[in-house]
């Protein structure tokens, strides 16, 4: 689920915090709200280039089977 939240420390710079559609945490530091802002929604537009970790364990574990069989290996349950 997305959220993030950006704060201000009096005499600091702006902390901005994302959480993007699959629950990774990023935080960054700026110097002012605007890029703050910004860097919120770059977070967010490029989420969907990151490979969905699920499928990459999964065609992992296809093909260390995949190499087990080849081996002459007992299968993977």
């Amino acid at each position: 689920m997305r959220d993030f939240s950006i704060t201000r420390k009096k005499d600091e710079w702006y902390d901005a915090r994302v959480v993007d559609s699959y629950g990774n945490k990023y935080q960054n530091y700026f110097e002012t709200a605007h890029e703050a802002n910004k860097w919120v929604y770059y977070i967010w537009e490029n989420e969907d280039d990151k490979p969905d970790k699920q499928e990459l364990l999964v065609n992992a574990i296809h093909n260390c089977k995949r190499l087990d069989k080849s081996n002459n290996l007992r299968d993977i349950l």
